[in-house]
């Protein structure tokens, strides 16, 4: 799969990442000891949706924009509000933007917390490097997503979040994290990590997700959620309408939460409203 954010962002799949990505941030900042927020993936964390990339798609429209303006039930809503608090004023202006994880990790952490965010592409990282100038709390570092992870793990503080959001351009991508977030997890066992990932063949995801929960043996993981978030048919050669994450060390909270917000936002974000292919997953791969 060849992903070219600047062609995507504010779709289905960014608001479904986003969305959780700041619940566990939210759940992290409860206690009051610095976080380390790494993300290996980075990007450019600050996208044009007036471009001509993402106007060529228009995908933020069925995604975030959809999201804004049409609320989900109460409980639900008020768990994706942190996140629409956001995005919500930057899509909504003249010039349309919309945050990537690093902007949307920054308008979330705290004083005393840290954000180190890796990115190979140059031209990606140097426009990374422009929007996370002002953060004094992060730093952009141009360098190979997997060796970040396996570099930087564990950081000073104890306490964290790994996101891993590779393009997924490589056919290898899954047997590379099926060696590496384990390893990685095995160096810092109490940091929480959050790897997102395309969903093209259903069956092939569902044996790499066992795959992965069995490498995590002995690494002192012991819980690993698997979610995901389906807006139409899966076909193979087709559009993503599939995506999911997998969380090691999730926030004892962040089950139910998935539970009370799939439901609705996978109707709400279904490609079809009229006859919605729409769908949700939520299960342990492995459980304390």
């Amino acid at each position: 799969m060849n992903y070219a954010h600047d062609f995507h962002a504010g779709n289905f799949a960014d608001v479904f990442k986003h969305i959780f990505l700041t619940r566990i941030l939210h759940y992290l900042a409860q206690k009051p000891a610095p976080l380390r927020y790494i993300e290996t993936h980075a990007g450019s964390g600050l996208y044009d949706l007036a471009g001509p990339q993402a106007e060529k798609t228009a995908e933020w429209r069925t995604g975030v924009l959809r999201l804004a303006a049409s609320p989900l039930e109460p409980e639900a809503q008020a768990l994706v509000e942190p996140y629409l608090d956001i995005v919500k004023p930057l899509i909504g202006a003249d010039s349309p933007l919309y945050p990537g994880s690093p902007l949307i990790a920054s308008a979330l952490l705290r004083p005393q917390d840290k954000i180190l965010a890796c990115e190979l592409h140059p031209d990606a990282f140097q426009r990374l490097r422009a929007n996370l100038r002002r953060d004094r709390r992060a730093k952009a570092m141009e360098i190979d997503g997997y060796a970040g992870l396996m570099a930087f793990v564990p950081p000073i503080e104890r306490r964290g979040l790994v996101l891993i959001d590779p393009p997924f351009e490589d056919a290898a991508e899954f047997d590379r994290l099926a060696r590496a977030l384990p390893a990685a997890a095995r160096k810092w066992t109490s940091g929480v990590f959050m790897l997102w990932h395309p969903v093209k063949d259903r069956a092939a995801v569902g044996a790499f997700a066992r795959a992965l929960a069995e490498g995590f043996a002995g690494s002192g993981v012991k819980s690993v959620l698997r979610i995901e978030l389906q807006i139409d048919d899966v076909r193979p050669q087709g559009a993503l309408t599939r995506c999911g994450l997998i969380i090691a060390n999730p926030p004892f909270t962040l089950e139910a939460e998935a539970r009370r917000i799939l439901p609705g936002l996978s109707q709400r974000l279904a490609r079809s409203l009229e006859a919605p292919r729409a769908d949700y997953l939520v299960e342990w791969l492995r459980r304390n």
